[in-house]
């Protein structure tokens, strides 16, 4: 069983990894726009169990740092992406009405963008980044967030249904 689920969802992230690369980093959108990919991981570790969170946000963050459009140094997201991806599948994992109510998983979502991209922003200056003005950086910040707001509630049902279909155990005739 776990090496179907292990090659589902390798398969999907790889898909929607490929989807952001070649289709969304080429849409210019005002105030930083949104990631797919990133709204993507982080409804998956919202849906999951604290452990495949980690796992997840390990593999999302090493194919950010692979990214070309990424700006920091290897490793960097993937340190972030672990540690939030294991915080949002810890927050949402203990309450399954927090895991069936669509707007907690939104704003879970929306929280988890949040604290990644200020984890980047901080640990990209102790690590030398260049990152920008006050004024850049804080644009980018609300406009990431109302983006991933306003896109995550039409994305979360497609997202949602490829989990089920990669971690329902039940037995189907």
């Amino acid at each position: 069983m776990i090496t179907r689920q292990l090659s589902f969802s390798a398969l999907i992230l790889l898909f929607i990894y490929t989807l952001q690369e070649s289709l969304m980093n080429q849409v210019r959108l005002p105030g930083g726009g949104f990631s797919l990919f990133l709204i993507f991981i982080l409804v998956w570790a919202a849906l999951s169990t604290p452990e495949v969170g980690a796992v997840t946000g390990f593999a999302a963050g090493f194919l950010i740092d692979l990214s070309p459009s990424s700006s920091g140094p290897v490793g960097q997201w993937t340190l972030i992406m672990v540690l939030t991806c294991f915080g949002i599948a810890f927050l949402g994992f203990g309450d399954d009405k927090a895991r069936g109510n669509p707007i907690t998983i939104v704003f879970l979502v929306l929280f988890g963008v949040f604290v990644s991209e200020v984890a980047f922003i901080f640990s990209g200056a102790l690590l030398g980044v260049n990152l920008g003005s006050f004024g850049q950086i804080l644009l980018t910040l609300i406009g990431m967030s109302m983006w991933t707001l306003l896109i995550t509630p039409f994305t979360l049902p497609i997202f949602s249904r490829m989990h089920a279909f990669t971690f329902d155990t039940g037995s189907r005739i």
